[in-house]
């Protein structure tokens, strides 16, 4: 296992790697502490940096945790040009991630780190506790148009860091300060043209997106077939997960907590990490009394 020096670094972290199942080198930050342990996977188009402020704090409580950049995001490898990015490679690097770290952590998966991790806790029974964060089994389509819409809309990449914060602040305008150029650091890079693209792979838009088409059969599958504590973490605002796939989670889980952050959107541990990071913990302090962890509490 090689762990070169990292080009991003987040205060309190340590960077590692480790190697996904076809060998891809996923770049990865971790805190010490006792177990049991936390994986956090994020969103797509997102790097390990969206968790740098949550695992701060689970590194003061003690908790060991690691978080990664997916397959074709940030400092991870990308696959080559004759391996098609799909679905799967998501999932067994979810369960690698668990290895990694070792024991029985606990998933924190946003979005498409939610669903992979939900699969992968079908296949591979890693984990011994899941968190959600805003995402569900079923989800509104007007939301996900909306994310892609903004991740296709810059195909020519940005001339500046002024211009990227700028459709950031556009697409998120709840967001009270604008990004600086060292917050966009680890989200944009240098073109070989000398513009500013994003930091994922552009062939996962049309690899990785087509490929779970038709999945979420699977995933309510996956989700009836839960029997670990489980919490779901939504935004309020969230145009992604609404009351109505809310209610259908909880009918395939319903030992499920659920707990709504009024104030966020999709982009529920950015929006509001603070009270993020406070259902988190009282989560992990709950799993130790298992008639707490496993009562649904819709709040």
């Amino acid at each position: 296992m090689v762990n070169p020096a990292p080009a991003l670094a987040l205060p309190g972290l340590a960077f590692r790697a480790f190697e996904a199942a076809d060998g891809l080198r996923l770049a990865a930050s971790t805190t010490p502490g006792h177990g049991p342990g936390l994986v956090l996977a994020h969103g797509f188009g997102q790097t390990r940096q969206a968790w740098a402020a949550t695992q701060q704090r689970l590194a003061a409580a003690g908790r060991a945790s690691l978080a990664w950049d997916a397959r074709g995001h940030g400092e991870s490898g990308r696959n080559a040009s004759d391996h098609a990015y799909h679905g799967e490679q998501f999932v067994d690097d979810v369960a690698r991630a668990a290895a990694a770290l070792g024991g029985q952590p606990v998933l924190v998966g946003a979005s498409m780190g939610g669903l992979t991790g939900l699969m992968a806790q079908s296949r591979h029974r890693a984990f011994s506790a899941l968190v959600l964060v805003d995402i569900t089994p079923r989800w509104e389509a007007s939301g996900v148009e909306r994310i892609l819409g903004f991740m296709t809309a810059h195909p020519d990449g940005f001339d500046s860091y002024e211009h990227a914060a700028d459709e950031i602040a556009a697409y998120l305008p709840h967001r009270r300060s604008r990004k600086t150029p060292s917050q966009l650091a680890h989200l944009l890079v240098r073109r070989d043209d000398g513009r500013l693209g994003w930091h994922w792979d552009p062939r996962l838009l049309a690899e990785f997106i087509p490929s779970t088409d038709g999945l979420q059969d699977a995933i309510e599958d996956a989700t009836r077939a839960i029997d670990v504590p489980v919490l779901l973490v939504s935004g309020g605002r969230s145009d992604l997960v609404s009351a109505r796939t809310v209610e259908h989670f909880l009918e395939l889980a319903p030992h499920a907590r659920h707990v709504q952050l009024p104030e966020a959107t999709h982009m529920v541990a950015g929006d509001d990490n603070d009270a993020f990071t406070d259902a988190l913990i009282e989560f992990l302090s709950d799993l130790a009394e298992p008639h707490a962890a496993t009562h649904g509490d819709s709040r």
